[in-house]
């Protein structure tokens, strides 16, 4: 069999079954064997685009996310995308095709390995015909089991070569086991619990891949901390009594002040990051400040801690619940800790935006981002993902719009490019079809990524892609306007976004005020065989207040 065929087995054995990519001649037979194997391919209009939309699956599948580029200006093609899933520790493989050894002088000859570590990615490639398959079943495996993204370079002389498939199928290495937590580091960890009268505990990215709510809960229940997440993992505790929500800059007013009061944070999974602690200010200058996280060069990595945990999060909890020897009250809050049954009732009325009183500052001819928030939130079902673009507009979307859980949020911040949040809706959107996907977008992100608008309507994906049109880069208007510089080159003059996505073939509104949203709620108990834009004409006369607690950071 041929190289490229070999590969394609391979990766179907191992559970590859969907694939995104743009097509080229490099790519060509390695992406028709995974197709003849039987995965899906979902085809991109460009490969940022794809990229996006496997990072995304990934994140909602909890499975190797597959892309596949032509050799050179595909692989650059894909390159902020796959910074942004490398950033995320997103398991993703990339099947980067490349030039054969002998073509020196081809156009298409980059350094795919030097490209894949600058940004913070794992290189990987085909070494040889006979090692290819090994080759393969690595790269899957570093992405599946190390959670990495692994950019497999493919040259174009082995994927044609003959190969054998070996005796009893390719060698796979055995999983890497998950570090245990010292006995030491859990004794230190249960004891600044106890001692702790106002524990908060904030779980991230980690405590969502493994899963642990439960385990967090019920040590929280025991020692009356209470829960809160980073943006990542927003969701994790949705409906518990004592769940803040997000932590950082998107904390409401409630949240933010309990947090900032408590003795001790504890970081489960989170790293803890200028984002999630508004540059520090929301950890007390006395508060005890510990981190659990399965990755060593993790803990302490963007502040200064106390108490330090290598371990599985979920792991973790359960040992350190059994060092404590409590077991939660009947009540819900012990004697010690920071839970009354006057703060629970606190938190369930404050504790959401949408119960933070504001001035509405709708004029007819803009909406204020926060009614149009709320009016959605009250219109489109329970049962949603939501995927965020980067920008000024992005607290509205993600705080004001519920989710059901975990896996109901896509955040994909970690390299803060705008231009992904469309493309990642998509791949969420055919990851978790038994949901309703809503893309929340800027007008800079949605123009810079209108392209995959195309494979939204081929692929015929009940997507509601919402953009909050501020006719800016509002982030930089509000940054350097104040102090009087020009606005020139981020302002623009208006777009008729609805109408471009009309002519991309979806339904399409433009929204001024609540009364505008109509065509949606129509949408909504239609047939729902196509996407819908709804273009938000936005008030913008400030920043976001998320974006001034950020330059208030700096």
């Amino acid at each position: 069999m041929r190289v490229h065929e070999a590969v394609a087995d391979a990766l179907a054995e191992l559970g590859a079954d969907t694939v995104f990519g743009v097509v080229g001649s490099g790519n060509f037979h390695v992406t028709n064997a995974l197709i003849a194997k039987g995965a899906r391919y979902v085809a991109a209009r460009h490969e940022g685009g794809a990229a996006c939309m496997a990072d995304a699956w990934a994140r909602s599948t909890g499975r190797p996310g597959i892309v596949s580029v032509h050799q050179g200006p595909g692989v650059t093609n894909a390159m902020t995308g796959l910074t942004e899933a490398a950033k995320s520790r997103t398991p993703l493989v990339v099947l980067a095709a490349d030039v054969s050894a002998s073509a020196v002088q081809s156009n298409f000859r980059i350094d795919v390995a030097a490209l894949a570590t600058g940004i913070g990615a794992t290189p990987a490639r085909l070494h040889s015909p006979s090692l290819a398959i090994d080759d393969a079943v690595r790269a899957y495996l570093t992405a599946a089991d190390e959670r990495r993204t692994v950019v497999l370079a493919l040259p174009l002389d082995i994927q044609a070569a003959e190969c054998t498939w070996p005796a009893g199928g390719p060698t796979q290495p055995a999983a890497k086991a998950l570090p245990e937590p010292s006995p030491q580091q859990v004794a230190a960890l249960a004891q600044a619990i106890a001692s702790a009268e106002r524990p908060v505990f904030i779980a991230g990215r980690g405590a969502r891949v493994a899963d642990a709510r439960q385990p967090l809960e019920y040590l929280a229940d025991a020692c009356g901390a209470l829960l809160a997440t980073s943006a990542a993992a927003k969701g994790l505790f949705k409906d518990n009594p004592w769940d803040l929500d997000v932590s950082g800059g998107f904390a409401s007013p409630l949240a933010a002040s309990l947090i900032s009061e408590a003795d001790l944070v504890v970081g489960w999974g989170c790293s803890l990051n200028m984002w999630t602690t508004r540059h520090g200010t929301l950890l007390g200058k006395t508060a005890t400040v510990a981190q659990v996280d399965i990755d060593k060069a993790a803990i302490g990595a963007h502040r200064r801690i106390h108490v330090g945990v290598v371990g599985d999060v979920a792991e973790t909890a359960a040992a350190v619940t059994a060092k404590l020897g409590r077991v939660p009250a009947a009540s819900g809050w012990p004697d010690t800790g920071y839970r009354s049954a006057q703060l629970r009732d606190r938190i369930a009325r404050e504790v959401r935006w949408r119960d933070v009183p504001y001035e509405d500052e709708s004029d007819g001819q803009r909406i204020d981002p926060r009614t149009l928030s709320i009016a959605l939130d009250d219109m489109l079902p329970a049962e949603r993902t939501v995927a965020i673009d980067s920008g000024n507009f992005m607290g509205y979307p993600s705080m004001y719009l519920s989710v059901p859980d975990q896996n109901g949020f896509c955040f994909t911040q970690a390299y803060q490019s705008i231009g992904l949040g469309l493309a990642s809706a998509i791949g969420v959107a055919i990851a978790r079809p038994d949901r309703l996907t809503v893309a929340a977008l800027g007008d800079g992100g949605a123009l810079m990524g209108i392209s995959e608008l195309e494979t939204a309507v081929r692929l015929g994906l009940p997507m509601v892609i919402v953009i909050y049109d501020d006719e800016a880069y509002g982030a930089e208007v509000h940054h350097f306007g104040p102090d009087g510089y020009p606005l020139d080159t981020v302002r623009f003059p208006p777009v008729d976004i609805a109408a471009i996505g009309a002519g991309f073939g979806c339904a399409a509104v433009t929204v001024r005020k609540v009364d505008d949203l109509g065509p949606v709620r129509e949408w909504l108990e239609g047939s729902r065989d196509r996407p819908i834009v709804i273009d938000a004409k936005v008030t913008a006369d400030h920043a976001s207040w998320w974006l001034e607690e950020a330059f208030r950071g700096h």
